[in-house]
């Protein structure tokens, strides 16, 4: 299949399977993109890693072009060109979702701690600060940082009776192939124009979480975790006295497998605690196994133990651990 075609194919299967109900103006746009030789073709010279419909979207969008008719911004496109293959070219698709820590919460909720946060796959480290945002638990507790209410409040469904009380962290760090800079002002409008149109409030709340980030700097380092001695090096700067946490939340699916059975080994090797937000039939980790048929949402996973199912951004919790056992 040939670039253009591969552009037509994806960006059809797009507009009908995951754009409906979230997007309608994306919707739109890649249904428009499925039927346009030209701009199928003028898509396909940007790298097939890099032409993902919510990245092009979200790039030409921080660039300027109209959030109107498929015609409209079709024009634009075909008008700016280079300048839309360069800039999707060097970015990537990094959804740093806040509303995630509403579903890590469970998982941190009962290990021992002090705890040293770090993160694979960052993105500007907004996953990284669940002891910053206030939650509202549809079905379970209000819970608040220790200097009041959060300029951050997630509300999320939680049912099941999962632990649920936040977390002392001191020590909070990240890697990634392409960190995000929180005071750098084209990335923070990369990360806002990564919110489809007609999602209600996710751009607010990134904001306000990209200011609490930018008042306490996290550790971000640029670097392949798959790769022999790069997390350990990043690890071993976590204060000794406190207990170290490496989360996923959401990013093995970016990770082709080769690299994803790497990180398993490295993984298991470490003195840490493993939390991760996965798809039920990515990989088989989880012991106990999961039926990825009936799971009904993404697991929530602690060194592998499946905790709960959960929303893949955070807006609900389906506990089905039984009870709360502390960890460390």
């Amino acid at each position: 299949m040939d670039a253009a075609a591969d552009v037509s194919e994806r960006y059809g299967r797009f507009a009908r399977e995951e754009a409906p109900g979230r997007s309608a103006l994306y919707a739109q746009w890649a249904a428009g993109v499925e039927s346009d030789a030209e701009i199928s073709a003028l898509l396909g010279r940007i790298p097939a890693t890099h032409r993902q419909p919510p990245l092009v979207f979200a790039v030409t969008r921080m660039l300027g072009a109209p959030e109107r008719s498929y015609s409209e911004w079709a024009a634009w496109v075909l008008a700016h060109a280079d300048r839309v293959v360069d800039e999707c070219s060097r970015r990537s698709l990094q959804t740093n979702e806040p509303l995630r820590c509403a579903a890590l919460l469970p998982a941190l909720s009962d290990i021992a701690g002090p705890l040293a946060l770090l993160e694979i796959g960052a993105s500007a480290g907004l996953c990284l600060y669940p002891d910053r945002y206030s939650y509202r638990y549809g079905g379970g507790p209000d819970l608040d940082p220790v200097d009041g209410v959060s300029a951050v409040v997630l509300h999320a469904d939680v049912s099941g009776d999962p632990p649920l009380r936040m977390p002392e962290i001191v020590w909070r760090a990240g890697i990634d192939l392409h960190p995000l800079e929180v005071a750098d002002l084209d990335d923070r409008r990369v990360l806002l124009s990564l919110v489809w149109p007609g999602e209600r409030g996710r751009a607010a709340r990134i904001d306000a979480a990209l200011d609490i980030a930018a008042a306490d700097p996290p550790l971000l380092v640029r670097g392949d975790a798959t790769e022999e001695g790069v997390l350990e090096r990043l690890a071993a700067r976590a204060p000794a006295d406190a207990t170290l946490v490496i989360t996923t939340p959401g990013v093995l699916p970016h990770i082709a497998r080769a690299g994803r059975e790497r990180l398993f080994r490295i993984l298991a090797g470490m003195d840490a605690v493993w939390v991760s937000i996965d798809p039920p039939g990515l990989h088989d980790e989880w012991d106990p196994p999961v039926d990825s048929a009936s799971w009904g949402g993404f697991v929530l996973g602690r060194d592998r133990v499946p905790l709960a199912a959960v929303d893949p951004l955070g807006a609900f919790v389906e506990w089905r651990a039984g009870g709360a056992r502390e960890r460390r």
